[in-house]
């Protein structure tokens, strides 16, 4: 049966994402099917410049990634 895993984090963090991501799919065991994703562009806040992956002053985005899997034995 398929299963699904939500991680959820913001573009100027993505390496920490990456090491959340991998260190779960490392411990479960899980036999990845598909995995995808989605960046929704925040609107700018007037504190926020040069926060993103960019050198613009939009505000970082949030990321979300789906993991389907199958449980590992």
């Amino acid at each position: 049966m398929h299963r699904v895993k939500f991680f959820k984090g913001v573009e100027s963090e993505l390496s920490q994402l990456e090491t959340q991501m991998n260190a779960w799919l490392a411990e479960s065991g899980a036999r990845v099917v598909q995995i995808f994703g989605n960046i929704a562009p925040q609107s700018i806040p007037p504190t926020a410049k040069h926060s993103g992956l960019s050198t613009t002053e939009f505000a970082p985005s949030d990321v979300m990634i789906v993991v389907l899997y199958e449980k590992g034995h």
